[in-house]
């Protein structure tokens, strides 16, 4: 079980306007660490689907393979 925050719930305190400057760094930089190991994880998984669940999902084998080859922090 993870005990970290889910993306929306950081996304809210980093709208509050009333943190303190260091909190706010904080934050800013937790939702950084948090997309991008949702990327990562996204890519490794894109990376193992065989060609039927690409068709499904709308991509072939090379555009797949260029996203999944993406390092994390590149969007």
């Amino acid at each position: 079980m993870s005990h970290a925050l889910h993306p929306a719930q950081i996304q809210v305190l980093n709208a509050q306007a009333t943190l303190p400057v260091v909190a706010g760094l904080a934050v800013r930089l937790a939702v950084v660490v948090v997309k991008w190991d949702m990327r990562r994880k996204s890519r490794r998984a894109l990376k193992r689907l065989g060609p039927h669940l690409l068709r499904d999902i709308g991509l072939d084998h090379s555009t797949a393979q260029a996203e999944a080859s993406k390092p994390f922090w590149q969007d």
